[in-house]
């Protein structure tokens, strides 16, 4: 028998816990620029020397420093440790379908796809390789939980319907609208249990999917938060210097006290991290690194804050 609610509604990591902030490095910043602003409808926040922080109404989502050079994020049968794709969630289906008509319009291919029950979701890489996914959520009354695991599926996308919601708002291309922000993220782990007592265990994200080569945790509900396997990247360790990578992503707590009570327990699991003010800076048993911090990061100024940390 199915639910519309998780059996375990309470998370024990606050649950208003989000993701916040991403940061990439890409070979050629000039190239990222084009395609994150054009390609992908966000807009650059700031700029200094080989960096740049873009985002939505001010509010920052993906920062990019550039390593002149760098290889390619390499993918295939076997890789590294890092990042599978970063998912942007857009507010409404019609929204998700005035970017596809963009991108479409822009020449490129129609994207990848999957309708996962929750929400519907188009795949890409940026020139990087770096996987990228642009979605929309259902209603969360829509959403079904047994046994505390959300259903999800891999189906096809109503391609044609994104379409037409776009066209019947009739409100032209002017980039991601507000609102639109990191939904989750998904990671290259080397161990699933590994990942499981940390991200659950330590952190306190609960376990909503869980397979034998996939975990997925959320707080609050949430469908996923993070998302991790080890399709290509099992025992392995992080990419060498000369690729791509991911940097970190935050995990937003919304208090001081939330975020304290996170530490505590990785102190109490004896895992080393950094701390500065109330961002802490901590990696995963697989070498990804999170920045945990009370509060979002709606501003440039908290972006170069984080930067500051790492």
């Amino acid at each position: 028998m199915t639910s519309t609610a998780p059996d375990h509604p309470t998370a024990t990591i606050d649950p208003g816990t989000e993701v916040g902030l991403l940061a990439l490095t890409v070979a050629d910043l000039e190239r990222s620029l084009t395609f994150y602003t054009a390609a992908i409808g966000l807009a650059v926040l700031e700029r200094s020397d080989g960096a740049a922080t873009l985002g939505v109404a001010g509010r920052p989502i993906l920062l990019l420093r550039e390593q002149p050079g760098a290889e390619p994020w390499p993918r295939g049968a076997r890789s590294y440790t890092g990042l599978y794709h970063f998912a942007i969630l857009l507010p409404t289906r019609a929204d998700l379908g005035r970017w596809l008509r963009n991108w479409l319009e822009l020449g490129f291919p129609l994207p990848g796809q999957g309708d996962h029950l929750v929400s519907e979701a188009l795949y890409l890489e940026d020139p990087d390789g770096h996987g990228i996914e642009m979605y929309r959520d259902r209603p969360r009354e829509e959403w079904q939980w047994s046994n505390g695991q959300v259903q999800m599926a891999t189906l096809p996308v109503d391609i044609r319907g994104l379409l037409r919601d776009a066209e019947e708002e009739g409100r032209p291309w002017s980039g991601l609208p507000e609102g639109t922000r990191l939904g989750h993220m998904h990671l290259q782990v080397s161990d699933i249990r590994q990942s499981a007592d940390f991200y659950h265990g330590v952190l306190g994200f609960d376990i909503v999917a869980h397979m034998p080569m996939a975990l997925f945790v959320s707080a609050g509900g949430y469908h996923h938060h993070i998302g991790m396997n080890v399709w290509h990247s099992r025992g392995a360790g992080p990419a060498p210097d000369e690729f791509v990578r991911l940097r970190y992503f935050t995990v937003d707590l919304p208090s001081r006290e939330a975020l304290q009570a996170v530490v505590a327990r990785i102190d109490a699991a004896g895992i080393a991290h950094r701390q500065a003010g109330d961002r802490v800076v901590v990696q995963d048993p697989s070498g990804n690194t999170l920045v945990l911090q009370a509060g979002r990061a709606l501003s440039v100024a908290d972006a170069a804050a984080i930067e500051g940390v790492i």
